[in-house]
């Protein structure tokens, strides 16, 4: 069976189908291939544990994806396509073993009066750490949301500014090192580390200086933006979008090779034998380490097979889905409230040990970190009547010492269950007869969900310097064209990385239609323009 295209996009991912959405709008007939038989990677939502209630498979948040000029313009209108999003207040709580609580608010100033209670030496650092970014962050997220070589480079951009030169250091100082700097309290640095921790790069690594000011600045303003519905909404508003500008979204249709006809990519082939072809562009969001597999190795070129041969996961995910009768209570100032996020994290120190630990291929049970996401707090939709989803999202090695990946299958109950056990001292509540079902999903598992999570990464792979901007996903590679002509990459392995932003979809659909002789520009214009008018 043959079938023609304008554009074949490998993969339905959030950011697959940013790109397609944009193509699609320019005119070009676009077919979306989604391996697994739910459409939207990483962006799902599902009946993990009970029929009746539905989980975040993976991603929660979609805070950094408010941020994208996709977004902040609605450059997209994918509000017509059912997306909505709430911003809840509280935003995140972190409970410590004392007893006491730091929570964030919407309100700038009561999430400052929380910093005080500590020291009213941090409450006020953190405001002008908020306005400091506050005075730049434009910059940052131009540099995000723009193909690598369509701008200049971040260092150029900064020192237009008079400030330049401190802000080149920030960045490139660590997560830690902005936070010791800025706090002297050590509930307020454990809770700043862990929020700077939340894109899973590790907070003592040199340049992530800029997480420690972007995630509090993102929460501060946008909250813990959940989705209406659940993660899947993101997926399915474009789906919809897509096929209102006639093209087509598979699911089912895992790829396993590229056709290159005449040194140029035209088409893929599906694990079934199906052949789909594309007159104009092949799109890519596969995981490169396995996209390198699909065509011959002398087609990429000996230096991008070495760069992909380098890659690096980066930190892992422990995943532990629960239907509940009722939600944890977390004490937030002299009462127990439900809070759609909280963060176990208590102390500055253990955050660090627990980068150590992962690198070192240990379990850190101690004290676990955790994230603690309770949707149904503020979308009852999620739910039957009265009762509640909670996904506890710890950090753990892929690699484990003593066993190595293998020895998952044998212990994750029991980690998730010495989890669920240190998560009851901050909500005693949570007790087990509250516990309706559950789902436990180790690194490996989540590998085995999704094969772009290649060694359980969820966010493509490290953002190490070697590992971002220009050169992500292989030096001289990092502006979506890949070696082989025709053929783009797109999702979490190419610039800006993983997380729900959208910027990799953006970013690609950006080059596709530059080399097509289009403008992402235009597109944009004539949505605005077609809204106008309507």
């Amino acid at each position: 069976m043959t079938e023609d295209y304008d554009i074949v996009i490998a993969g339905a991912g959030h950011n697959a189908l940013i790109c397609g959405a944009y193509l699609a709008k320019a005119g070009l007939k676009v077919l979306a291939l989604e391996a697994r038989d739910v459409i939207g990677g990483d962006t799902i939502t599902e009946e993990l544990t009970i029929p009746g209630f539905h989980h975040d498979s993976c991603s929660s948040a979609h805070a950094l994806f408010q941020a994208s000029p996709t977004m902040r313009n609605n450059e997209l209108q994918l509000d017509r396509y059912g997306l909505h999003y709430l911003k809840p207040d509280p935003v995140v709580t972190m409970p410590f073993e004392d007893g006491s609580s730091l929570t964030m608010w919407l309100d700038l100033e009561r999430t400052v009066a929380e910093f005080s209670r500590y020291s009213k030496r941090d409450g006020d650092a953190y405001r002008r750490m908020i306005a400091e970014y506050d005075s730049v962050k434009k910059i940052f997220n131009q540099n995000q949301y723009t193909p690598v070589g369509y701008a200049p480079n971040l260092d150029d951009a900064l020192m237009q500014r008079p400030d330049g030169v401190l802000w080149l250091r920030r960045y490139r100082q660590s997560a830690k090192e902005i936070v010791d700097e800025y706090f002297e309290d050590d509930h307020i640095r454990a809770f700043m580390s862990w929020l700077a921790f939340m894109t899973i790069q590790p907070v003592d690594r040199p340049y992530t200086g800029r997480l420690a000011y972007a995630i509090a600045n993102g929460r501060q303003y946008n909250s813990w933006t959940t989705p209406i519905g659940g993660s899947g909404s993101l997926p399915a508003a474009l789906t919809a979008l897509i096929e209102d500008h006639g093209g087509t979204v598979l699911a089912g249709k895992p790829v396993h090779e590229l056709v290159v006809e005449g040194g140029r990519c035209v088409g893929v082939v599906t694990d079934s034998g199906e052949i789909f072809r594309a007159s104009k562009a092949v799109v890519s969001s596969i995981h490169i380490k396995h996209l390198v597999d699909m065509a011959p190795k002398a087609d990429w070129g000996e230096m991008f097979v070495r760069g992909v041969e380098q890659w690096k996961p980066g930190f892992t995910l422990f995943a532990a889905h629960y239907a509940i009768s009722e939600p944890p209570l977390y004490p937030v100032g002299d009462e127990r409230t439900p809070v759609v996020a909280a963060g176990i994290g208590e102390s500055s120190d253990n955050m660090l040990r627990l980068m150590n630990d992962i690198r070192a291929g240990k379990l850190h049970q101690d004290t676990p970190s955790m994230l603690v996401v309770n949707s149904t707090a503020v979308d009852p939709s999620r739910a039957p009547d009265g009762k509640h989803t909670l996904k506890v999202l710890s950090f753990f090695p892929y690699d484990l010492t003593g066993g190595g990946p293998a020895r998952w299958d044998e212990i994750k109950e029991e980690v998730a269950q010495r989890n669920l056990d240190y998560l009851r001292k901050f909500a005693p509540n949570l007790t087990d007869d509250k516990i309706l079902g559950s789902h436990i999903e180790s690194p490996v598992d989540l590998e085995r969900r999704n094969r772009h999570n290649w060694h359980g990464s969820c966010h493509g792979g490290d953002a190490s310097p070697a590992q971002s901007g220009a050169m992500r996903p292989v030096p001289n590679w990092a502006s979506h064209r890949m070696p082989i002509p025709g053929l783009y990459q797109t999702g979490a392995t190419t610039h800006p990385g993983g997380s729900v932003s959208g910027g990799p979809g953006r970013n690609a659909a950006w080059v596709v239609l530059d080399d097509l002789g289009l403008s992402i520009e235009t597109v944009i214009a004539n949505t605005q323009e077609a809204t106008h008018h309507a």
